[in-house]
């Protein structure tokens, strides 16, 4: 519960400082966040989906859709890896 809370303590002081030297209005930068946090959602659904055969489940929760959003394809890839090798 910690590590999700300074996960998400991490990303909201990095989007802070990002709004603050950019020209875009901190609500737009909010916008931006949310639609990659659902696009990462996107992409764990469809991890999930085609992967399930195989026995690799990723939980789809608020910490994984931000990895998997922000980082994209690396993120949803190095969540698959440490669900297999990691947790096992």
């Amino acid at each position: 519960m910690y590590i999700a809370g300074g996960v998400l303590l991490f990303i909201l002081l990095i989007s802070l400082i990002a709004s603050m030297s950019s020209p875009a209005s901190p609500l737009k930068l909010i916008g931006v966040l949310f639609v990659k946090l659902a696009a990462g959602a996107c992409f764990l659904f469809l991890l999930n989906s085609f992967s399930g055969d195989y026995g690799l489940h990723v939980p789809i929760n608020f910490v994984t859709s931000a990895i998997a959003g922000i980082l994209g394809i690396a993120g949803v890839v190095s969540l698959a890896v440490m669900q297999l090798w990691i947790i096992g």
